[in-house]
């Protein structure tokens, strides 16, 4: 028997709903072989960073939905199967960082500090702030913070423009924990939304946002360096090696600038960079780096929406190439925008995608291809 007519727009519905269901969303991703990736999370809307706490949960971070979550995998299955929301109503609450069972929180202007936040996941506590205040801008005011090896806590503080000259700009800080000192590190960045040090040395790794409305293949996106403090990377002067800028560049020399240690395509937006110390990764791996490249808004061609990955070939990266791809298709449709990374314990590797709200978990399994 046919259905009638008036069925047939809520039966494609239907249809169109199960087809949709029925695609995993790991489907069309690429890996070496041995890798899988699995969904180890779904539901935690604008998903970005993340930072584990003692007592295995997971703290992500959102740059829109003004939320921050907790997520635990209890049962050991590699799925979580817990989750909490322990803050809401902030700014963009990008930024987390961990310390001695504390969490902290960047959000915009200011930081603020969650206390013994593991014991308290059902009732957490309300946010309790610093005594510092950071550049209330929202334009690349979703700041990425992260605990140093001298004990004090970075934050970037971007651009509030595309390309400006603004002084307190454009750099990354210091903050001691107590929020009483603040200090300026390095100069010239036009915002950075991912850092780490590189294990066995104090050198600071970070990922830069290079400006827009130069073209599709210029300027590049960066991996820097910081070896010592108050270095200038250039912006808004010069961006790369040495494309000095139309509008800042005049009357400034860009090799007194420290320069790239890897020059990116341009717009492919790198986000977080991890050093990957796990034993579960066969050996090549370990000790290589990185990045969550989130992806190109505004090229005529997109780019990006990956994750890549570098060998450190006397201190600096080299052959820098794919480790997961395929989530934009061959169509220009994207299935999800990497952002940042996380280690767990076993050496697997967690990763956020803000665009689905989706957290990731890849693993190696000896065999599978």
């Amino acid at each position: 028997m046919k259905p009638p007519l008036r069925c047939l727009p809520a039966l494609l519905i239907a249809l169109t709903w199960l087809t949709t269901a029925s695609a995993a969303p790991t489907d069309g991703l690429r890996l070496p072989p041995g890798f899988v990736i699995e969904e180890w999370a779904g539901d935690v809307p604008g998903a970005r960073t993340m930072v584990l706490g003692e007592r295995g949960t997971v703290f992500v971070g959102s740059r829109d939905e003004g939320r921050i979550y907790a997520l635990r995998d209890d049962s050991g299955d590699g799925r979580a199967d817990h989750r909490w929301i322990v803050a809401s109503g902030l700014q963009m609450p990008n930024g987390l960082a961990l310390r001695d069972g504390q969490l902290y929180v960047a959000d915009v202007d200011r930081l603020l500090r969650l206390p013994d936040i593991e014991h308290w996941l059902e009732q957490p506590p309300q946010p309790m702030p610093l005594r510092v205040r950071l550049p209330a801008d929202r334009a690349h005011g979703w700041r990425y913070i992260a605990f140093g090896p001298d004990g004090w806590l970075y934050a970037g503080v971007g651009a509030p423009c595309n390309v400006c000259e603004r002084d307190g700009y454009a750099q990354l800080r210091r903050i001691s924990t107590d929020g009483e000192r603040m200090e300026v590190v390095a100069q010239g960045i036009r915002n950075t939304v991912g850092f780490a040090w590189r294990p066995g040395t104090r050198e600071l790794w970070f990922t830069e946002n290079g400006r827009d409305w130069l073209g599709d293949d210029r300027p590049p996106d960066e991996i820097n360096i910081l070896y010592s403090s108050r270095a200038h990377f250039g912006f808004p002067y010069c961006h790369g090696d040495a494309l000095a800028d139309p509008q800042f560049g005049a009357g400034h020399d860009c090799s007194d600038y420290t320069p790239p240690a890897l020059a990116l395509p341009a717009h492919v937006a790198p986000l977080g960079i991890l050093f990957y110390t796990g034993q579960q990764f066969p050996a090549e791996y370990r000790r290589r780096v990185f990045i969550a490249e989130h992806g190109s808004w505004n090229r005529s061609r997109k780019i990006g929406y990956r994750v890549m990955m570098a060998d450190i070939v006397d201190g600096r990266p080299s052959n820098y190439r794919p480790f997961i791809d395929g989530f934009l298709q061959a169509d220009g449709n994207v299935s999800g925008r990497p952002s940042y990374l996380l280690q767990l314990p076993d050496g697997s590797l967690l990763l956020s995608d803000d665009h689905y709200g989706r957290i990731y978990r890849i693993r190696y399994a000896a065999g599978t291809h």
